[in-house]
């Protein structure tokens, strides 16, 4: 099964859904906030959530979110990429909560062919919602992508 895409084979104003979705887990909001060194308690500290938040419930940490969103996008953004480039905005719309599963579709904004002629730049624009079908992370990113005439990651080649 193919892994990524050529520059050519993206279309400008394009939706891509990427599957499967995932459920996030205590286990990954609390593992994520230590590896991070994030002390807030509104990820850690269920009673300090219930008492003291809005939301009554500990948050996922917003890291973590655009973290899965990126990498649910992988397999059909930038599983070739020779770099990723730029990531150009992350916003939060709505808070995710331990227990909620997100999916994540991209548009793509822009194609740019570089110089070389054997590569060019992707940008697009990646929705996060939950299984309610609210929104809760929009960004924009940039990744520099091979062309099927690449000398090293062409047609049938793998990056090392």
């Amino acid at each position: 099964m193919p892994y990524g895409r050529y520059w050519e084979e993206f279309r400008v104003g394009e939706v891509i859904k990427h599957w499967p979705g995932r459920t996030i887990t205590e286990a990954d909001c609390t593992w994520f906030a230590l590896l991070t060194m994030n002390q807030h308690p509104l990820h850690s500290d269920a009673h300090y959530a219930e008492k003291h938040t809005q939301h009554k419930q500990r948050v996922v940490p917003g890291p973590l979110v655009f973290s899965i969103g990126i990498g649910m996008t992988v397999a059909d953004v930038s599983g070739k990429a020779i770099a990723n480039l730029e990531i150009e905005k992350i916003t939060h719309e709505h808070p995710t909560f331990i227990g909620d599963t997100i999916y994540a579709e991209s548009t793509v904004l822009d194609l740019r062919e570089s110089r070389q002629g054997d590569r060019g730049t992707v940008t697009v624009e990646t929705r996060v919602t939950n299984q309610r079908g609210e929104r809760v992370m929009t960004f924009r990113r940039t990744a520099l992508v091979p062309k099927k005439n690449h000398p090293t990651l062409g047609e049938g080649k793998l990056p090392a």
